[in-house]
């Protein structure tokens, strides 16, 4: 179909600059017949565009087309009906032509409005009062625990299902992708499904950029995860959080009921896994205004979870560094620094991020040093000492020469000068047992004491490490015993009996 200005083009050739028929169809590549259509045109007002109304013929079937949409919400998006599918169903299951007599342009029109109802308009940036079975929010909230008696000034990713009002809730030291991943996919697997929708904030964690009408530019990760498991993500508008008040609600709940007093543990991952059971204990209260417990009602939205894929989902982050002559790397725009090995001095090396580590990996992707990930916008660093202490005593001339030397504290540096120097070797190897048995900060210690007594020997080292770190008691011998002398061929088992104090009692 030509254009406007195509029309203006040809009608000016022949008009204005007098060009034949024949011309203008070389000039354009446009046939002699379309040509003399545009020049014999006396009517340029715009067709009316008129929505022709359905003649009712496709009524008997909308119950069947509704069932089969609403069955699509428990399967991932390429395996839903499209139109054409809908269409050619009804053709050959319902019977003969003359018994389902609809055209497919009244089938589509009708499939495309219902899914629009069924399934949500995208990017409409708000979400509708009564909510499907199965559609979830997320949103993260703020909360100090105590791990191993060390305070954190973590996260909490609440999950709700507004149908319902249920509601999940996992922990983590920060709210970055990992943690994000990581959370779902622990409720994904406690609740065997996945929703087939969830609404979040815009995140950077999973938005790029806003575009234009609405669009969401997303995170590459983000798109596997979501693609993985088969949800549809929707977005608030921006600065519009009340968009998804359930989960709102559900942030406040959750930190008031079940992170008051602030929570002591041991084991994130095992604390995590006793709050999605406090979570399922907290659910078999009555829903607010339904009449029903919330764990009733949130069999509506189990039926309507998609399934979980085979294959299990690798929620950390992989990402490569390079590291600076001492054989560290710097994260979170240099802020947390981490010890790889020396042998990566000046390299790019390979790091895997999970919620709660950083994993040096070597060339075949296994790891190297794992380090308790940082988080916060403090400086901080990461070391472990072990391979730079056993590359140190495998060259101990060259101790002093070396960037690792540069690095070491002050108390190591002291020992290790006033060491002999056919000790160094063995005393640094000694400082690495130590850092692998209790730490390097006990390491350390032990050190500083054996300078300030001047106990530059391995022996006396090693002592002093027992003495202040080891806490083995050294216990007396047990005292020995002689067993009496008996004849063997004429026994008196009696002397047994004086021997153990009794006799053998039938």
């Amino acid at each position: 179909m030509l254009t406007m200005s195509k029309k203006k083009f040809i009608r000016e050739l022949f008009f204005v600059n007098g060009k034949s028929i024949t011309e203008i169809s070389r000039a354009t590549g446009h046939d002699r017949k379309t040509i003399r259509t545009v020049i014999n045109i006396d009517d340029w007002n715009e067709p009316a565009r008129i929505q022709k109304r359905g003649t009712g013929k496709l009524d008997p079937f909308k119950p069947i087309i509704d069932s089969w949409l609403d069955d699509d919400k428990r399967s991932k998006r390429k395996q839903r009906h499209t139109a054409t599918r809908v269409y050619k169903r009804l053709r050959d299951e319902k019977g003969t032509r003359e018994s389902f007599d609809c055209s497919y342009e009244t089938v589509n029109a009708y499939v495309r409005a219902r899914k629009k109802e069924i399934f949500g308009a995208k990017n409409e940036g708000y979400i509708p009062l009564e909510h499907k079975p199965g559609e979830a929010q997320a949103d993260f909230g703020a909360a100090d625990y105590y791990e191993n008696g060390a305070l954190v000034e973590g996260r909490y990713l609440n999950i709700s299902f507004p149908q319902s009002n249920y509601g999940y809730l996992q922990l983590f030291p920060g709210e970055n992708m990992e943690c994000l991943f990581e959370g779902l996919k622990n409720i994904f697997s406690h609740i065997n499904g996945a929703p087939p929708e969830i609404w979040f904030d815009n995140a950077s964690t999973m938005v790029t950029k806003i575009l234009r009408g609405g669009e969401r530019a997303l995170t590459e990760k983000f798109i596997r995860f979501k693609e993985h498991y088969g949800f549809e993500a929707a977005f608030c508008n921006p600065d519009s959080g009340h968009e998804k008040g359930s989960v709102e609600g559900k942030v406040g709940y959750h930190r008031n009921n079940m992170l008051v007093p602030v929570p002591e543990f041991k084991d994130l991952d095992e604390y995590n896994k006793h709050l999605l059971e406090l979570a399922d204990a907290d659910a078999l209260r009555g829903h607010y205004r339904k009449g029903a417990t919330i764990k009733e009602l949130f069999e509506g939205d189990k039926s309507a979870l998609l399934p979980l894929p085979r294959n299990e989902f690798d929620t950390a982050g992989y990402i490569t560094a390079r590291a600076d002559k001492y054989g560290i790397i710097r994260l979170n725009e240099g802020r947390h620094e981490y010890s790889t090995s020396p042998k990566y001095a000046g390299a790019a090396v390979n790091v895997k991020l999970t919620s709660a580590e950083v994993i040096i990996l070597d060339e075949s992707g296994r790891g190297v040093v794992a380090h308790k990930r940082l988080y916060g916008d403090k400086k901080g660093r990461k070391m472990n000492w072990v391979p730079y202490l056993e590359l140190l005593a495998r060259r101990p001339r060259a101790v002093k020469y070396s960037g690792v030397y540069n690095i070491l504290p002050e108390e190591v540096r002291d020992y290790i000068n006033m060491s002999k120097s056919g000790n160094v070797s063995d005393v640094i190897r000694m400082i690495a047992e130590f850092t692998k048995k209790t730490g390097f900060e006990s390491a350390v210690a032990t050190v500083a004491q054996a300078v300030k007594h001047n106990a530059s020997d391995p022996e006396s080292l090693k002592a002093l490490h027992r003495r202040l770190f080891m806490d083995i008691p050294e216990l007396p011998p047990l005292p020995r015993a002689e067993a009496p002398r008996v004849d063997p061929l004429m026994p008196d088992l009696t002397k047994y009996d004086i021997f153990t104090g009794g006799g053998w009692k039938q």
